[in-house]
């Protein structure tokens, strides 16, 4: 197979574990009857409420979610991305931010735990410190090669804004590039489409990225628009603002193809810049 439907996943995850699996589920399963061969969730899928209360019941969220995208990979013969879930970092207060992506017989492939952590404040008053609860990991991104479909890429959300991971995963194989997010909303509107399309351009390769969208709780919104991108940095799915998904396909042939028109990866001049 060299092209195959490629889906990002968008949700409002809250902070009830429960309904934010059945919602998954929902758009899974949608995403499947449509004719979906890979579908991503997006960063939070599982929890998206007050840090403390999601320390305080990491190790079931985590259990949860791994039960879960087992049986839904199965279940509906995708290969399916976990976008991010907590997973307890050992420590006994943080976490790690873990995306994980499994076959179609429910086996893990690949993981990766979140690098990049968002420490920021924003100018409309928001203040992020992911790093008060979360972990980074300690390895760079894997790329994983799915047969049938191409050669995967991993990464999370604030991620997006290095793009030394996305030419180390480049290096490393990938076709295609994904990048489960929860971006905020004063910062969506600004950065989140012409980051991914950077990243699709810069790299030839195709770009899938799930989102969380609307209100969560409290004063947390995000930005929505999960998007499926394709080498040449062309939006050929973008599911709005309500919960969803961007479907398009996604096909190897047409990244060796782009590479082989516009092979800027052969003309680095690595040596330069070490």
């Amino acid at each position: 197979m060299s092209d195959f439907l490629a889906a990002a996943l968008q949700l409002t995850s809250t902070s009830d574990v429960d309904a934010n699996l059945n919602a998954a589920e929902e758009q899974i399963e949608l995403a499947s009857r449509r004719g979906a061969d890979l579908v991503g969730l997006p960063e939070n899928f599982a929890f998206l409420g007050e840090d403390q209360k999601k320390l305080k019941i990491a190790s079931s969220i985590n259990e949860k979610c791994n039960s879960f995208l087992v049986t839904m990979a199965r279940r509906y013969q995708v290969v399916l991305l976990g976008g991010g879930f907590p997973v307890p970092a050992g420590d006994g207060v943080r976490t790690l931010n873990r995306a994980e992506l499994f076959g179609k017989d429910g086996q893990s492939l690949a993981r990766y735990d979140k690098i990049h952590l968002f420490d920021v404040d924003l100018p409309e008053g928001n203040t992020y410190r992911e790093s008060e609860t979360i972990v980074s990991g300690s390895e760079s991104p894997p790329v994983v090669e799915v047969p049938g479909l191409c050669k995967i890429g991993l990464s999370i959300c604030y991620d997006v804004r290095f793009p030394e991971l996305y030419r180390d995963l480049v290096n490393k194989g990938a076709d295609l590039l994904m990048i489960p997010a929860a971006f905020t909303a004063f910062t969506g509107k600004d950065h989140w489409q012409v980051l991914l399309q950077a990243r699709a351009i810069e790299n030839t390769a195709y770009v899938v990225a799930p989102a969380q969208t609307g209100r969560h709780y409290g004063r947390r919104q995000s930005h929505g628009h999960a998007m499926v991108i394709d080498p040449w940095g062309t939006v050929l799915a973008d599911a709005g603002v309500v919960q969803g998904a961007a479907i398009a396909p996604a096909d190897k042939e047409r990244v060796e193809r782009i590479r082989g028109q516009m092979p800027s990866l052969k003309h680095r001049k690595t040596e330069l810049f070490i």
